[in-house]
């Protein structure tokens, strides 16, 4: 962590930090409003809550990243830019999914670029996975939406044949279709040098019926 970094973990946590403290978050007392709540897992350096944060002042966004520089990182650019509809924690996602964020509270949960783990001896590390999609159903409100992006083709195919077959999801677009990024995903520093790899980019957006 660089001293920068360690500086907003010291002086801005204050304001943009949320404990771990295992008590369901109030997000209307959080954020001093009524609003739209986005969650975002590993957010990474924090590029695309920035930007999302910007184009969507009128959405709450509660970004969970266990890397401690990349949280420092963001929060000084939130204090740069002057911006008040973000908070922060650096806690292991699932565990706060699970003890912090109350069922049916959650209008968008967003997960881009999460670790491929592609050799075949670790997809069982894959977060998207029938229990976990489970977990997020129950936090989301009904018609909220779960949103995946990967730069791994066989990623991409994992998380549709996860999806289609969970219940309690319907695909945004189509059966087995992926959709296009919507204006608020940025393309990111994960996406740029996928691109360079070669890779594509897939989207993935399903809502909770039930």
């Amino acid at each position: 962590m660089t001293p920068s970094q360690q500086r907003a973990m010291d002086v801005l946590w204050p304001r943009f930090g949320v404990e771990a403290d295992g008590q369901p978050i109030d997000f209307v007392a959080l954020f001093g409003r009524q609003a739209p709540v986005v969650v975002e897992i590993g957010f990474g350096n924090g590029e695309a809550m920035l930007h999302m944060s910007q184009l969507h002042p009128e959405w709450n966004f509660l970004g969970i990243e266990v890397h401690r520089p990349g949280v420092g990182a963001l929060m000084l650019r939130l204090e740069e830019l002057g911006i008040s509809n973000v908070r922060l924690m650096s806690e292991d996602a699932v565990e706060i999914l699970k003890n912090q964020i109350a069922d049916t509270s959650v209008d968008k949960l967003l997960l881009f670029f999460p670790d491929p783990w592609h050799k075949k001896r670790h997809h069982k590390r894959r977060i998207v996975q029938d229990e976990f999609v489970q977990l997020v159903r129950r936090k989301l409100k009904l018609d909220g939406e779960f949103h995946m992006a990967t730069d791994w083709q066989a990623y991409a195919e994992h998380m549709m044949l996860v999806m289609e077959q969970s219940e309690g999801f319907r695909n945004k677009v189509a059966r087995n279709e992926y959709s296009e990024a919507p204006d608020y995903r940025p393309v990111t520093k994960f996406e740029r040098r996928g691109r360079r790899l070669g890779h594509g980019v897939w989207d993935l957006i399903f809502l909770r019926q039930k």
